[in-house]
């Protein structure tokens, strides 16, 4: 008898994940997923940096150990920019990070005016700089902070009316003019801002590229997994949420059309 695949856990600090989690179903179909929502603890940006990367190691233990995942992806940008590397350090297991798509945003501009829009927190980490560095020297790069936009994503995924106001005010700061050259492409920096591109599209003063990570990460994760022979699909995955609050129907919708059963303990 075969042995049961190992599945690939994609893990958030809420719901954004779960656009991660799409692509890596669109991409690896036969591959058995699990994700965790760490929704207790959210939003990670809110943390004080030491005590986040000690919260996330001690729960990745027990996940790890539950799930025993063959690659573990951290579908967070605050979270990839600061505790991968304590995580390598003490896990053996492929991790498969977030960040900011710095690197494609430079090679796909026209104007050369591109903006980063992530939580204030991914915003200020040095490392998303060395990226601006090492990639886009030469184009004008802007960092926009949004405080509050992965909470309006999360409110949307629950069913939730979106202040187009509030959604306005946060994004505003990516529309901007250098030399007479408009910004052309934002990067969403934050795995939760892709579920909110209809909406940001609508109310943006011009046309832009919504730069998405996730297509690339489902292929960084498709080059660290052998196929499951035998497989096109793989059964119904496993959604955990750390804070076992009642799930909205919305998002219980959501849930279930990328192919995952709610559970009750992470």
């Amino acid at each position: 008898m075969a042995d049961t695949p190992k599945p690939i856990l994609i893990f958030d600090s809420g719901v954004g994940g779960l656009s991660v989690l799409r692509a890596i179903r669109n991409k690896l179909p036969e591959q058995d997923l699990v994700y965790v929502a760490d929704d207790a603890a959210f939003p990670y940006g809110n943390w004080e940096e030491g005590a986040l990367v000690q919260h996330i190691v001690e729960l990745m233990g027990g996940l790890i150990a539950r799930h025993d995942p063959q690659v573990l992806v951290i579908a967070c940008n605050t979270a990839s920019t600061i505790v991968l590397p304590p995580l390598r350090e003490r896990f053996a297991i492929p991790f498969v990070g977030t960040v900011p798509a710095i690197k494609p945003a430079a090679e796909q501009t026209q104007s050369g005016v591109v903006a980063v829009l992530g939580t204030p927190g991914a915003m200020k980490r040095d490392y998303t700089r060395q990226l601006i560095s090492d990639f886009a020297q030469s184009c004008h790069v802007r960092l926009v902070g949004s405080p509050d936009l992965a909470a309006l994503a999360e409110a949307h995924l629950r069913g939730e009316a979106v202040d187009r106001d509030l959604l306005r005010s946060q994004i505003e700061p990516c529309f901007f003019e250098m030399e007479g050259r408009r910004s052309d492409i934002v990067v969403l920096a934050c795995t939760h801002y892709p579920f909110l591109v209809d909406l940001m599209t609508e109310i943006a003063p011009w046309p832009v590229g919504w730069l998405d990570p996730a297509p690339a990460i489902a292929r960084r994760v498709g080059s660290l997994v052998p196929p499951i022979l035998g497989r096109s699909t793989a059964p119904d995955g496993k959604a955990f949420f750390t804070a076992h609050r009642p799930v909205s129907a919305p998002l219980m919708h959501v849930l279930e059309g990328y192919g995952l059963h709610l559970m009750e303990a992470a």
